[in-house]
Protein backbone atom coordinates (compact mmCIF):
# COMPACT_ATOMS: atom_id res chain seq x y z
CA UNK A 1 0.00 0.00 0.00
CA UNK A 2 1.53 3.67 -0.89
CA UNK A 3 1.02 6.73 0.12
CA UNK A 4 2.56 9.20 -2.06
CA UNK A 5 -0.63 11.62 -2.14
CA UNK A 6 0.37 12.00 1.56
CA UNK A 7 3.36 14.04 2.93
CA UNK A 8 4.31 13.73 6.96
CA UNK A 9 6.81 16.70 7.99
CA UNK A 10 8.91 15.74 10.82
CA UNK A 11 11.76 17.58 13.02
CA UNK A 12 14.88 16.27 14.22
CA UNK A 13 15.01 14.17 11.68
CA UNK A 14 18.36 11.94 12.99
CA UNK A 15 16.58 11.55 16.63
CA UNK A 16 15.86 7.52 17.42
CA UNK A 17 12.05 8.92 17.62
CA UNK A 18 11.89 10.78 14.52
CA UNK A 19 14.34 8.58 12.77
CA UNK A 20 12.02 5.35 13.83
CA UNK A 21 8.89 7.41 12.18
CA UNK A 22 10.82 7.90 9.17
CA UNK A 23 11.90 4.35 7.96
CA UNK A 24 8.34 2.98 8.71
CA UNK A 25 6.84 5.99 6.96
CA UNK A 26 9.17 5.52 3.74
CA UNK A 27 8.79 1.79 3.71
CA UNK A 28 4.87 1.68 3.64
CA UNK A 29 4.92 5.07 0.83
CA UNK A 30 4.21 7.91 2.62
CA UNK A 31 6.94 11.12 1.57
CA UNK A 32 8.93 12.58 4.37
CA UNK A 33 9.71 16.09 4.51
CA UNK A 34 12.42 16.16 7.79
CA UNK A 35 14.47 18.71 9.24
CA UNK A 36 18.14 17.62 10.53
CA UNK A 37 20.85 19.66 12.11
CA UNK A 38 23.49 18.43 9.97
CA UNK A 39 23.82 15.99 6.94
CA UNK A 40 26.86 14.18 8.29
CA UNK A 41 26.70 11.20 10.41
CA UNK A 42 25.42 7.63 9.66
CA UNK A 43 21.67 8.66 10.27
CA UNK A 44 21.38 11.08 7.97
CA UNK A 45 23.42 9.80 5.03
CA UNK A 46 21.07 6.44 5.91
CA UNK A 47 17.62 9.00 5.63
CA UNK A 48 18.51 10.65 2.68
CA UNK A 49 18.47 7.19 0.93
CA UNK A 50 15.41 6.37 1.03
CA UNK A 51 12.42 6.51 -0.91
CA UNK A 52 10.25 9.26 -0.66
CA UNK A 53 12.24 11.22 1.91
CA UNK A 54 13.33 14.70 1.89
CA UNK A 55 16.03 15.94 4.51
CA UNK A 56 15.89 20.34 5.01
CA UNK A 57 19.31 21.33 6.61
CA UNK A 58 19.02 23.60 9.02
CA UNK A 59 18.32 25.32 12.40
CA UNK A 60 15.17 25.77 14.17
CA UNK A 61 15.38 28.32 16.23
CA UNK A 62 14.81 32.10 14.43
CA UNK A 63 14.24 30.10 10.72
CA UNK A 64 11.21 31.32 9.96
CA UNK A 65 12.10 29.90 6.24
CA UNK A 66 12.72 26.56 6.98
CA UNK A 67 9.69 26.16 9.28
CA UNK A 68 7.29 27.17 6.21
CA UNK A 69 9.44 25.22 3.62
CA UNK A 70 8.71 21.98 6.49
CA UNK A 71 5.11 22.35 6.25
CA UNK A 72 4.24 23.56 3.09
CA UNK A 73 1.71 21.28 1.63
CA UNK A 74 2.45 18.60 4.56
CA UNK A 75 -0.55 16.77 5.72
CA UNK A 76 1.05 15.09 8.83
CA UNK A 77 3.02 16.32 11.29
CA UNK A 78 5.24 14.52 14.49
CA UNK A 79 7.10 17.01 16.04
CA UNK A 80 9.61 16.48 18.86
CA UNK A 81 11.43 19.29 19.75
CA UNK A 82 14.38 18.92 21.90
CA UNK A 83 16.66 21.52 24.35
CA UNK A 84 19.69 20.89 22.37
CA UNK A 85 18.51 23.03 19.23
CA UNK A 86 17.92 26.19 21.28
CA UNK A 87 14.82 27.71 23.70
CA UNK A 88 12.54 24.53 23.43
CA UNK A 89 9.52 26.53 24.58
CA UNK A 90 9.76 29.48 21.31
CA UNK A 91 10.66 26.84 19.01
CA UNK A 92 8.04 24.57 19.77
CA UNK A 93 5.70 27.76 19.57
CA UNK A 94 6.71 28.40 15.93
CA UNK A 95 6.57 25.84 14.75
CA UNK A 96 3.30 25.03 15.96
CA UNK A 97 2.47 28.73 14.30
CA UNK A 98 4.04 27.38 10.95
CA UNK A 99 1.87 24.27 10.72
CA UNK A 100 -1.29 26.93 11.38
CA UNK A 101 -0.28 28.92 8.45
CA UNK A 102 0.09 26.54 6.28
CA UNK A 103 -3.07 25.25 6.52
CA UNK A 104 -2.87 21.82 5.15
CA UNK A 105 -1.73 19.93 8.35
CA UNK A 106 -5.02 17.36 9.16
CA UNK A 107 -2.91 15.64 11.97
CA UNK A 108 -0.30 17.17 14.36
CA UNK A 109 1.36 14.96 17.25
CA UNK A 110 3.49 16.33 19.47
CA UNK A 111 6.26 14.28 21.86
CA UNK A 112 5.12 15.99 25.15
CA UNK A 113 5.98 15.35 28.67
CA UNK A 114 4.37 16.29 31.71
CA UNK A 115 4.93 19.20 34.37
CA UNK A 116 4.96 17.71 37.80
CA UNK A 117 4.59 20.85 39.30
CA UNK A 118 0.91 21.28 37.87
CA UNK A 119 -0.22 17.37 40.03
CA UNK A 120 1.20 18.02 43.32
CA UNK A 121 2.34 21.39 45.10
CA UNK A 122 5.39 19.42 46.77
CA UNK A 123 6.78 17.93 43.31
CA UNK A 124 9.54 19.97 41.12
CA UNK A 125 8.98 20.61 37.50
CA UNK A 126 11.73 18.99 35.61
CA UNK A 127 13.06 21.66 33.19
CA UNK A 128 13.52 19.44 30.32
CA UNK A 129 9.87 18.43 30.55
CA UNK A 130 8.03 21.44 31.61
CA UNK A 131 8.70 22.89 28.23
CA UNK A 132 7.29 20.69 26.27
CA UNK A 133 4.28 20.58 28.58
CA UNK A 134 4.08 24.21 27.87
CA UNK A 135 4.46 23.88 24.44
CA UNK A 136 1.71 21.34 24.50
CA UNK A 137 -1.18 23.61 25.80
CA UNK A 138 0.03 26.30 23.24
CA UNK A 139 -0.63 23.85 20.77
CA UNK A 140 -3.91 22.52 22.01
CA UNK A 141 -4.80 26.93 22.79
CA UNK A 142 -4.22 27.13 18.52
CA UNK A 143 -6.12 25.14 18.06
CA UNK A 144 -4.33 22.26 15.75
CA UNK A 145 -5.91 18.86 15.66
CA UNK A 146 -3.34 17.26 17.33
CA UNK A 147 -2.36 14.29 19.63
CA UNK A 148 0.77 13.58 22.42
CA UNK A 149 2.73 11.41 22.65
CA UNK A 150 4.66 10.99 26.00
CA UNK A 151 7.51 9.02 25.48
CA UNK A 152 8.59 6.36 28.43
CA UNK A 153 12.46 6.13 29.59
CA UNK A 154 14.27 5.00 25.86
CA UNK A 155 16.11 1.32 26.56
CA UNK A 156 18.46 2.93 24.19
CA UNK A 157 19.54 4.94 27.27
CA UNK A 158 21.65 2.22 28.51
CA UNK A 159 25.47 2.51 27.91
CA UNK A 160 28.47 1.21 29.43
CA UNK A 161 29.63 4.59 28.90
CA UNK A 162 30.24 7.06 31.64
CA UNK A 163 27.35 8.97 31.15
CA UNK A 164 24.82 9.84 34.19
CA UNK A 165 21.64 7.89 35.31
CA UNK A 166 21.34 5.36 32.95
CA UNK A 167 25.31 3.98 32.89
CA UNK A 168 25.42 -0.40 33.03
CA UNK A 169 28.97 0.07 34.41
CA UNK A 170 30.90 -2.65 33.42
CA UNK A 171 32.83 -4.02 36.56
CA UNK A 172 36.29 -5.97 36.56
CA UNK A 173 34.70 -9.93 37.86
CA UNK A 174 32.52 -9.13 34.31
CA UNK A 175 28.92 -8.31 36.34
CA UNK A 176 27.14 -5.05 35.52
CA UNK A 177 25.97 -2.40 38.19
CA UNK A 178 23.20 0.02 37.31
CA UNK A 179 23.03 3.11 40.22
CA UNK A 180 20.18 5.82 40.00
CA UNK A 181 18.07 7.27 42.73
CA UNK A 182 14.37 5.34 40.97
CA UNK A 183 13.11 3.30 44.10
CA UNK A 184 14.62 -0.31 42.97
CA UNK A 185 10.57 -1.68 43.37
CA UNK A 186 8.65 1.22 41.62
CA UNK A 187 7.86 0.53 37.94
CA UNK A 188 8.47 2.51 35.42
CA UNK A 189 7.06 2.76 31.38
CA UNK A 190 9.87 1.70 29.00
CA UNK A 191 10.03 1.99 25.36
CA UNK A 192 12.40 0.51 22.43
CA UNK A 193 12.21 4.57 20.81
CA UNK A 194 14.17 3.01 17.40
CA UNK A 195 11.49 -0.14 17.15
CA UNK A 196 8.51 0.96 18.64
CA UNK A 197 8.09 4.85 17.88
CA UNK A 198 7.19 4.53 14.44
CA UNK A 199 5.20 2.34 13.80
CA UNK A 200 2.86 3.76 16.79
CA UNK A 201 2.62 7.30 15.24
CA UNK A 202 2.16 5.93 12.31
CA UNK A 203 -0.54 4.11 13.55
CA UNK A 204 -2.29 6.83 15.37
CA UNK A 205 -1.95 8.41 11.69
CA UNK A 206 -4.04 5.86 10.37
CA UNK A 207 -6.65 5.85 13.11
CA UNK A 208 -6.79 9.86 12.51
CA UNK A 209 -7.89 12.70 14.40
CA UNK A 210 -11.27 12.32 14.88
CA UNK A 211 -9.82 9.37 17.43
CA UNK A 212 -7.43 10.91 18.60
CA UNK A 213 -7.78 14.75 18.62
CA UNK A 214 -6.96 16.05 22.09
CA UNK A 215 -5.98 12.74 23.53
CA UNK A 216 -2.03 11.88 25.55
CA UNK A 217 -0.94 8.81 24.69
CA UNK A 218 1.86 7.06 27.14
CA UNK A 219 4.75 5.54 25.02
CA UNK A 220 5.60 2.64 26.74
CA UNK A 221 5.09 -1.33 26.18
CA UNK A 222 6.65 -2.43 29.56
CA UNK A 223 6.50 -1.46 32.94
CA UNK A 224 9.73 -2.66 35.37
CA UNK A 225 11.21 -1.72 38.67
CA UNK A 226 14.70 -1.45 37.99
CA UNK A 227 15.09 -4.68 39.86
CA UNK A 228 13.39 -6.21 36.82
CA UNK A 229 15.31 -4.32 34.63
CA UNK A 230 18.52 -5.35 35.52
CA UNK A 231 16.85 -8.78 35.86
CA UNK A 232 16.29 -8.63 32.39
CA UNK A 233 20.08 -7.46 31.69
CA UNK A 234 21.13 -10.51 33.44
CA UNK A 235 19.18 -13.14 31.68
CA UNK A 236 19.99 -11.65 28.20
CA UNK A 237 23.73 -10.72 28.98
CA UNK A 238 23.99 -14.44 31.23
CA UNK A 239 26.17 -12.39 33.26
CA UNK A 240 25.26 -10.96 37.01
CA UNK A 241 23.81 -7.22 37.03
CA UNK A 242 23.01 -5.44 39.96
CA UNK A 243 20.81 -2.33 41.28
CA UNK A 244 22.46 0.25 43.25
CA UNK A 245 19.72 2.88 44.87
CA UNK A 246 21.75 5.85 45.29
CA UNK A 247 19.97 9.37 46.23
CA UNK A 248 23.06 11.30 43.87
CA UNK A 249 23.54 10.65 40.07
CA UNK A 250 27.12 10.47 39.93
CA UNK A 251 28.51 12.87 36.99
CA UNK A 252 31.75 11.67 35.49
CA UNK A 253 31.84 13.15 31.79
CA UNK A 254 31.53 16.96 31.30
CA UNK A 255 27.30 17.73 30.56
CA UNK A 256 25.31 21.09 29.46
CA UNK A 257 24.33 23.00 32.61
CA UNK A 258 20.40 22.25 31.38
CA UNK A 259 21.32 18.93 31.28
CA UNK A 260 22.66 19.35 34.99
CA UNK A 261 19.50 20.82 36.52
CA UNK A 262 17.57 18.15 35.00
CA UNK A 263 19.45 15.71 36.92
CA UNK A 264 19.49 17.07 39.93
CA UNK A 265 15.49 17.66 39.53
CA UNK A 266 14.92 13.88 38.86
CA UNK A 267 17.13 13.18 42.19
CA UNK A 268 14.59 15.10 44.04
CA UNK A 269 11.06 14.27 42.49
CA UNK A 270 11.97 10.17 42.21
CA UNK A 271 14.52 10.17 44.54
CA UNK A 272 12.96 12.00 47.34
CA UNK A 273 9.32 11.49 46.58
CA UNK A 274 9.20 8.49 44.54
CA UNK A 275 6.94 10.93 42.19
CA UNK A 276 4.68 8.81 39.29
CA UNK A 277 7.20 8.82 35.94
CA UNK A 278 3.45 9.79 34.23
CA UNK A 279 1.44 12.27 36.92
CA UNK A 280 -1.56 12.87 34.41
CA UNK A 281 -4.39 10.97 35.38
CA UNK A 282 -5.59 9.48 31.92
CA UNK A 283 -2.29 7.44 32.42
CA UNK A 284 -3.24 6.33 35.61
CA UNK A 285 -6.72 4.02 34.89
CA UNK A 286 -7.81 1.43 32.39
CA UNK A 287 -8.27 2.72 28.98
CA UNK A 288 -11.51 2.76 26.65
CA UNK A 289 -10.94 1.77 23.44
CA UNK A 290 -12.81 2.07 20.19
CA UNK A 291 -13.24 -1.17 18.21
CA UNK A 292 -13.51 -1.44 14.52
CA UNK A 293 -17.18 -1.54 14.99
CA UNK A 294 -17.41 1.56 16.82
CA UNK A 295 -18.83 0.43 20.15
CA UNK A 296 -16.60 1.14 23.25
CA UNK A 297 -14.42 -1.89 24.59
CA UNK A 298 -12.42 -2.01 27.50
CA UNK A 299 -8.77 -3.18 26.85
CA UNK A 300 -7.40 -6.35 28.68
CA UNK A 301 -5.20 -5.44 31.32
CA UNK A 302 -1.55 -6.31 31.77
CA UNK A 303 -0.42 -8.14 34.66
CA UNK A 304 3.22 -8.41 35.94
CA UNK A 305 5.25 -10.84 38.36
CA UNK A 306 7.99 -9.43 40.38
CA UNK A 307 11.55 -10.61 39.79
CA UNK A 308 15.15 -11.17 41.51
CA UNK A 309 18.10 -10.11 39.44
CA UNK A 310 18.27 -13.82 39.17
CA UNK A 311 15.25 -15.04 36.88
CA UNK A 312 11.59 -15.01 36.49
CA UNK A 313 9.32 -13.47 34.62
CA UNK A 314 8.51 -10.03 33.51
CA UNK A 315 5.59 -8.62 31.87
CA UNK A 316 3.99 -5.54 30.57
CA UNK A 317 1.75 -3.90 33.99
CA UNK A 318 2.23 -3.08 37.23
CA UNK A 319 0.35 -0.50 39.46
CA UNK A 320 2.16 0.75 42.90
CA UNK A 321 5.45 -1.44 44.15
CA UNK A 322 6.87 -4.31 43.11
CA UNK A 323 8.38 -4.95 46.74
CA UNK A 324 5.67 -7.85 48.05
CA UNK A 325 5.66 -9.29 44.86
CA UNK A 326 2.61 -10.71 43.33
CA UNK A 327 0.26 -9.90 40.13
CA UNK A 328 -0.44 -5.89 39.95
CA UNK A 329 -2.06 -4.14 36.88
CA UNK A 330 -1.09 -0.93 35.35
CA UNK A 331 -3.48 -0.28 32.27
CA UNK A 332 -0.46 2.67 31.08
CA UNK A 333 1.04 0.15 28.80
CA UNK A 334 -3.00 -0.40 27.21
CA UNK A 335 -3.07 1.82 24.00
CA UNK A 336 0.24 1.59 22.83
CA UNK A 337 -0.16 -1.92 22.97
CA UNK A 338 -3.15 -1.73 21.03
CA UNK A 339 -1.55 0.65 18.10
CA UNK A 340 1.13 -1.46 17.92
CA UNK A 341 1.83 -5.70 19.22
CA UNK A 342 5.15 -5.87 17.86
CA UNK A 343 7.07 -4.40 20.47
CA UNK A 344 10.45 -5.05 22.21
CA UNK A 345 11.07 -5.74 25.64
CA UNK A 346 13.76 -4.68 27.48
CA UNK A 347 15.07 -8.84 27.38
CA UNK A 348 15.26 -8.86 23.75
CA UNK A 349 16.83 -5.53 23.85
CA UNK A 350 19.39 -5.96 26.12
CA UNK A 351 20.32 -9.72 24.33
CA UNK A 352 19.68 -8.70 20.57
CA UNK A 353 20.63 -4.35 20.80
CA UNK A 354 22.96 -3.54 23.34
CA UNK A 355 25.53 -5.65 22.06
CA UNK A 356 25.67 -4.29 18.74
CA UNK A 357 25.28 -0.60 20.16
CA UNK A 358 28.40 -1.01 22.59
CA UNK A 359 30.16 -2.50 19.85
CA UNK A 360 29.30 0.84 18.13
CA UNK A 361 30.59 2.65 21.04
CA UNK A 362 33.66 1.35 20.88
CA UNK A 363 33.38 -0.98 23.72
CA UNK A 364 34.61 -4.81 23.43
CA UNK A 365 33.34 -6.20 26.54
CA UNK A 366 31.41 -8.65 24.43
CA UNK A 367 34.35 -9.87 22.83
CA UNK A 368 36.19 -12.07 26.08
CA UNK A 369 32.29 -13.44 27.20
CA UNK A 370 33.89 -16.82 25.60
CA UNK A 371 37.22 -16.90 27.07
CA UNK A 372 36.05 -15.80 30.59
CA UNK A 373 33.09 -18.17 31.14
CA UNK A 374 30.05 -15.65 31.26
CA UNK A 375 27.96 -17.35 28.23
Amino acid sequence: MTHNNTTIAVINGAGRQAASLIRVASAVGYRVRAQVHSLEGVIPTELASLPGVTLLQGPLLNNPTLLNTLFEGANLAFINTTSQAGDEVTIGRALADAAKRAGTITHYIYSSMPDHSVHNPSWNALPMWSCKFAVENYVRQLGLPATFVYAGIYNNNFTSLPYPLFQMELKPDGSFEWRSPFHPDIPLPWLDAEHDVGPTVLQIFKDGVKRWNGHRIALAFETLTPKQVCASFSRALRRPVRYIHSSKIEIKVSIPVGYREQLEGIEILFGKYNAPYFPNPEFMSAKVSMSPTGKAAKLAPHRTTTTTMTGGTTGAGGRGTARDGGDMLLPLVDEARSLWEGSRGMEEYAREVFPVEEEANGCDWMKYDLEDGYI
